[in-house]
Protein backbone atom coordinates (compact mmCIF):
# COMPACT_ATOMS: atom_id res chain seq x y z
CA UNK A 1 0.00 0.00 0.00
CA UNK A 2 1.35 3.53 -0.55
CA UNK A 3 -0.01 7.00 0.79
CA UNK A 4 -0.73 9.64 -1.34
CA UNK A 5 2.61 11.28 -0.90
CA UNK A 6 4.20 7.89 -2.29
CA UNK A 7 1.84 7.97 -5.23
CA UNK A 8 2.71 11.57 -6.11
CA UNK A 9 6.64 10.40 -6.01
CA UNK A 10 5.76 7.81 -8.03
CA UNK A 11 4.45 10.17 -10.64
CA UNK A 12 7.30 12.62 -10.66
CA UNK A 13 9.84 9.70 -11.02
CA UNK A 14 7.70 8.33 -13.70
CA UNK A 15 7.78 11.88 -15.45
CA UNK A 16 11.83 11.85 -15.20
CA UNK A 17 11.70 8.55 -16.66
CA UNK A 18 9.57 9.12 -19.25
CA UNK A 19 11.96 12.30 -20.04
CA UNK A 20 14.99 9.72 -20.58
CA UNK A 21 12.70 6.66 -22.20
CA UNK A 22 10.99 9.36 -24.97
CA UNK A 23 14.29 11.41 -25.41
CA UNK A 24 15.15 11.44 -28.96
CA UNK A 25 18.34 13.27 -29.70
CA UNK A 26 21.71 12.05 -31.49
CA UNK A 27 24.16 12.90 -28.64
CA UNK A 28 24.05 11.46 -24.77
CA UNK A 29 24.72 14.52 -22.83
CA UNK A 30 22.01 16.60 -24.49
CA UNK A 31 19.69 13.42 -24.04
CA UNK A 32 16.78 13.68 -21.33
CA UNK A 33 17.26 15.20 -18.48
CA UNK A 34 20.41 16.95 -19.72
CA UNK A 35 18.72 20.46 -19.53
CA UNK A 36 19.18 23.38 -17.67
CA UNK A 37 18.64 23.15 -13.72
CA UNK A 38 15.32 25.47 -14.09
CA UNK A 39 13.91 23.27 -16.96
CA UNK A 40 14.35 19.51 -15.75
CA UNK A 41 11.72 19.41 -13.24
CA UNK A 42 8.78 20.17 -15.69
CA UNK A 43 8.59 16.37 -16.68
CA UNK A 44 8.45 14.92 -13.27
CA UNK A 45 6.18 17.78 -11.64
CA UNK A 46 3.50 17.92 -14.24
CA UNK A 47 3.46 14.14 -13.85
CA UNK A 48 2.09 15.16 -9.93
CA UNK A 49 -0.91 16.70 -11.27
CA UNK A 50 -2.65 13.75 -12.84
CA UNK A 51 -2.36 12.28 -9.38
CA UNK A 52 -4.93 14.37 -7.57
CA UNK A 53 -7.15 15.01 -10.81
CA UNK A 54 -10.11 13.01 -9.34
CA UNK A 55 -10.99 11.48 -12.71
CA UNK A 56 -7.62 10.03 -12.26
CA UNK A 57 -7.92 8.99 -9.06
CA UNK A 58 -10.93 6.95 -8.94
CA UNK A 59 -8.85 5.06 -11.47
CA UNK A 60 -6.33 3.63 -9.08
CA UNK A 61 -7.23 4.80 -5.39
CA UNK A 62 -9.59 2.13 -4.05
CA UNK A 63 -9.81 0.26 -1.03
CA UNK A 64 -7.26 -2.66 -1.15
CA UNK A 65 -9.49 -5.31 0.08
CA UNK A 66 -13.44 -4.43 -1.15
CA UNK A 67 -11.81 -2.70 -4.29
CA UNK A 68 -14.34 0.79 -3.62
CA UNK A 69 -13.32 3.57 -5.28
CA UNK A 70 -12.33 6.30 -3.38
CA UNK A 71 -15.46 8.43 -1.96
CA UNK A 72 -15.83 11.91 -2.96
CA UNK A 73 -16.18 13.65 0.42
CA UNK A 74 -12.02 12.29 0.44
CA UNK A 75 -11.34 13.69 -2.29
CA UNK A 76 -12.33 16.86 -1.99
CA UNK A 77 -11.04 17.20 1.69
CA UNK A 78 -7.69 15.48 -0.21
CA UNK A 79 -7.67 19.16 -2.63
CA UNK A 80 -8.68 21.48 -0.20
CA UNK A 81 -5.59 20.16 2.03
CA UNK A 82 -3.36 20.69 -1.15
CA UNK A 83 -3.73 24.60 -0.61
CA UNK A 84 -3.14 24.32 3.62
CA UNK A 85 0.01 27.14 4.41
CA UNK A 86 0.84 27.44 0.97
CA UNK A 87 1.29 31.12 1.55
CA UNK A 88 4.25 30.65 4.06
CA UNK A 89 5.45 27.95 2.17
CA UNK A 90 5.54 30.28 -1.02
CA UNK A 91 7.09 32.95 0.68
CA UNK A 92 9.14 30.10 2.26
CA UNK A 93 11.00 29.35 -1.04
CA UNK A 94 10.77 33.16 -2.83
CA UNK A 95 13.06 34.22 0.11
CA UNK A 96 15.30 31.57 0.01
CA UNK A 97 15.85 32.40 -3.65
CA UNK A 98 15.97 35.87 -3.18
CA UNK A 99 18.85 35.07 -0.48
CA UNK A 100 20.67 33.05 -2.83
CA UNK A 101 20.53 35.53 -5.87
CA UNK A 102 21.97 38.22 -3.16
CA UNK A 103 24.75 35.69 -2.21
CA UNK A 104 25.75 34.85 -5.86
CA UNK A 105 25.57 38.81 -7.51
CA UNK A 106 27.93 39.88 -4.84
CA UNK A 107 30.85 42.00 -7.09
CA UNK A 108 33.22 41.85 -4.08
CA UNK A 109 34.00 40.41 -0.65
CA UNK A 110 31.38 40.13 1.67
CA UNK A 111 33.09 41.22 4.74
CA UNK A 112 29.94 40.65 7.25
CA UNK A 113 28.89 37.36 8.35
CA UNK A 114 26.20 35.25 7.02
CA UNK A 115 23.96 35.91 9.64
CA UNK A 116 24.10 39.68 9.70
CA UNK A 117 23.87 39.57 5.46
CA UNK A 118 20.81 37.43 5.47
CA UNK A 119 18.95 39.94 7.91
CA UNK A 120 19.93 42.63 5.52
CA UNK A 121 18.75 40.58 2.42
CA UNK A 122 15.34 40.36 4.08
CA UNK A 123 15.02 43.89 5.15
CA UNK A 124 15.11 44.77 1.67
CA UNK A 125 12.50 42.64 1.03
CA UNK A 126 10.18 43.44 4.20
CA UNK A 127 10.57 39.90 5.55
CA UNK A 128 10.48 39.82 9.47
CA UNK A 129 12.72 37.90 11.62
CA UNK A 130 10.07 35.80 12.69
CA UNK A 131 9.18 34.65 9.27
CA UNK A 132 12.18 32.67 7.82
CA UNK A 133 13.73 31.57 4.64
CA UNK A 134 13.02 28.12 3.68
CA UNK A 135 16.98 27.63 5.10
CA UNK A 136 19.16 29.61 7.13
CA UNK A 137 22.38 30.89 5.14
CA UNK A 138 24.66 28.53 8.04
CA UNK A 139 22.94 25.41 6.68
CA UNK A 140 21.91 26.33 3.60
CA UNK A 141 23.45 23.54 1.75
CA UNK A 142 21.98 24.12 -1.30
CA UNK A 143 23.54 26.75 -2.69
CA UNK A 144 26.83 26.32 -1.66
CA UNK A 145 27.56 22.67 -1.55
CA UNK A 146 24.05 21.24 -3.80
CA UNK A 147 24.06 22.21 -6.91
CA UNK A 148 21.77 25.30 -6.34
CA UNK A 149 24.30 28.18 -6.54
CA UNK A 150 22.16 30.84 -8.00
CA UNK A 151 19.50 28.47 -8.78
CA UNK A 152 17.20 28.03 -6.24
CA UNK A 153 14.68 29.80 -7.64
CA UNK A 154 13.92 26.79 -10.00
CA UNK A 155 11.99 25.09 -7.38
CA UNK A 156 9.38 28.08 -7.82
CA UNK A 157 9.84 28.41 -11.48
CA UNK A 158 9.29 24.74 -12.29
CA UNK A 159 5.94 25.61 -10.14
CA UNK A 160 4.91 28.12 -12.38
CA UNK A 161 6.00 25.69 -15.96
CA UNK A 162 4.66 22.83 -14.67
CA UNK A 163 1.12 23.82 -13.84
CA UNK A 164 1.08 26.25 -16.34
CA UNK A 165 1.80 23.07 -19.00
CA UNK A 166 -1.14 20.97 -17.00
CA UNK A 167 -3.88 23.76 -17.65
CA UNK A 168 -3.06 23.17 -21.60
CA UNK A 169 -4.67 19.66 -20.48
CA UNK A 170 -7.13 20.77 -18.05
CA UNK A 171 -8.79 23.35 -20.09
CA UNK A 172 -9.49 20.51 -22.83
CA UNK A 173 -8.88 17.04 -21.20
CA UNK A 174 -6.91 15.57 -19.02
CA UNK A 175 -6.06 12.70 -21.97
CA UNK A 176 -5.89 15.16 -24.95
CA UNK A 177 -3.70 13.47 -27.38
CA UNK A 178 -2.92 16.04 -29.17
CA UNK A 179 -1.46 18.28 -26.50
CA UNK A 180 0.31 14.92 -25.15
CA UNK A 181 1.81 14.57 -28.51
CA UNK A 182 3.13 18.59 -28.53
CA UNK A 183 4.40 17.80 -25.11
CA UNK A 184 6.32 14.65 -26.53
CA UNK A 185 8.02 16.48 -29.42
CA UNK A 186 8.62 19.90 -27.81
CA UNK A 187 9.84 18.87 -24.39
CA UNK A 188 10.79 15.36 -24.09
CA UNK A 189 12.17 14.07 -27.17
CA UNK A 190 14.17 17.52 -27.42
CA UNK A 191 16.23 16.86 -24.06
CA UNK A 192 19.27 20.26 -24.28
CA UNK A 193 19.13 20.16 -27.92
CA UNK A 194 17.16 23.98 -27.84
CA UNK A 195 16.45 26.64 -25.57
CA UNK A 196 14.00 25.80 -23.14
CA UNK A 197 11.86 28.17 -23.63
CA UNK A 198 11.64 28.00 -27.70
CA UNK A 199 10.86 24.83 -26.85
CA UNK A 200 7.79 25.72 -24.25
CA UNK A 201 6.17 27.91 -26.43
CA UNK A 202 6.37 25.81 -29.19
CA UNK A 203 4.23 23.21 -26.91
CA UNK A 204 2.41 25.76 -25.28
CA UNK A 205 1.68 28.45 -28.05
CA UNK A 206 2.64 30.89 -25.60
CA UNK A 207 4.83 31.90 -22.32
CA UNK A 208 3.79 30.31 -19.32
CA UNK A 209 1.61 32.18 -16.91
CA UNK A 210 1.74 32.62 -13.43
CA UNK A 211 -1.72 32.19 -12.82
CA UNK A 212 -2.62 28.61 -13.03
CA UNK A 213 0.39 28.25 -9.82
CA UNK A 214 -1.62 30.76 -7.73
CA UNK A 215 -4.74 28.51 -8.49
CA UNK A 216 -3.46 25.44 -7.45
CA UNK A 217 -1.60 26.96 -4.07
CA UNK A 218 -5.02 28.93 -3.61
CA UNK A 219 -3.60 32.59 -3.42
CA UNK A 220 -5.42 33.73 -6.51
CA UNK A 221 -9.04 34.13 -4.88
CA UNK A 222 -10.73 34.58 -8.66
CA UNK A 223 -8.39 37.17 -9.98
CA UNK A 224 -7.98 37.59 -13.37
CA UNK A 225 -4.99 36.07 -15.28
CA UNK A 226 -2.21 38.01 -15.20
CA UNK A 227 -0.22 39.36 -17.72
CA UNK A 228 3.77 38.52 -17.47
Amino acid sequence: LLTFDETTTFFHEFGHALHGLLSNVNYQSMAGTAVPRDFVELPSQVMENWAAEPEVLKMYAKHYQTGTVIPDALIEKLQKSGTFDQGFATIEYLAASLLDMEYHTQTGAITQDATAFEANSMKKIGLIHSIIPRYRSTYFNHVFAGGYSAGYYSYIWSGVLDTDAFEAFKSTSLFNQEKAKAFRKYVLEKGGTEDPMVLYKKFRGEEPNITPLLNKRGLNNGAKPLKN
